[in-house]
């Protein structure tokens, strides 16, 4: 692990995380036990990007405002991005992002990114605050992504594992289409029994799980009746569940955002799950991690 890595704790929990794009790279608990991803290049070498300006795949790799087309990669460009340190104590930082010459080339507007992490106990609280400095309307979506390990490495099997949702989640849900990376049309049955999820890695051939009809804001990852994460994201509507089949991690993506449906040809107000904020205005979305008995 690199050396301008930063680390913060508690006695239960430690979090470390790279200021390249503001991920966090290694959540462990009192004991050192990692619950974050291995990051197998055979699979992914990603842990945790943050997804901004956009979530997902805008159709051809590029977005439409005021008549003009500006590219853009998959998930935005904050995660290629080094944040500066704005804030830090021995349990908390605060990585910072703001525009630049670089993004206002494929993104027109000032905003800035504050990304907070703070260890209280065995919980990992994360909030990101996007403020939009520029004089206009500032469109956006902004997503987690965080890799966490399966297995966990408490008792229990990979195939034992189970996402608990906090209510129950009927709803059909969205996979990936035929175009690259983009939402398909139409819905499929929900995978959800109640509000429990039994994942297998075939589960996962055609991307990732899509609940755009979310009724949960907390779910539980891990073996019931054994130790596991409570992941609670109260900002965000909808949630992706991901991984490429096989590998050791399940990714727990809360989104307030979505890559474009297939065949989409509107411009960036019209994409899915677009906020409009307001000059001076801003935005937060929290996600915490909390290591629980369930």
């Amino acid at each position: 692990m690199a050396d301008e890595f930063i680390t913060i704790g508690s006695g239960d929990m430690s979090a470390a995380i790279n200021p390249l794009g503001a991920e966090l790279w290694s959540l462990k608990d009192r004991q050192g036990r990692e619950l974050m991803t291995d990051a197998d290049p055979r699979w992914w070498t990603g842990h945790a990007p943050l997804l901004f300006p956009f979530v997902g795949r805008s159709r051809g790799d590029v977005y439409r405002f005021e008549g003009r087309d500006y590219p853009m990669p998959q998930h935005g460009f904050a995660r290629r991005k080094v944040f500066d340190v704005a804030d830090r104590s021995g349990d908390a930082v605060t990585f910072r992002l703001e525009a630049d010459a670089e993004t206002r080339a494929v993104y027109p507007f000032d905003f800035r990114l504050d990304m907070r992490f703070a260890v209280e106990g065995a919980a990992l609280r994360m909030t990101a605050t996007v403020v939009n400095r520029g004089t206009g309307a500032l469109p956006f979506s902004f997503g987690y992504h965080p890799a966490f390990a399966w297995p966990l490495p408490y008792d229990g099997a990979a195939e034992e594992h189970r996402v608990l949702f906090e209510k129950a989640e009927p709803a059909p849900i969205r996979k990936v289409g035929d175009e690259p990376g983009l939402i398909a049309r139409e819905s499929i049955a929900s995978p959800v029994e109640g509000n429990l999820l039994a994942p297998a890695h075939a589960m996962f051939e055609g991307d990732a799980l899509i609940w755009d009809r979310l009724e949960s804001r907390s779910l539980f990852w891990g073996v019931l009746g054994g130790k596991g994460l409570r992941i609670d994201f109260p900002d965000t509507p909808w949630l992706g569940l991901w991984q490429k089949p096989g590998a050791h991690y399940l990714c727990v993506e809360p989104w307030a955002g979505m890559a474009d449906l297939v065949g989409f040809a509107g411009d960036v107000w019209e994409k899915q799950g677009i906020m409009r904020l307001a000059p001076g205005a801003e935005r937060a979305f929290r996600m915490d991690v909390t290591l629980v008995d369930r």
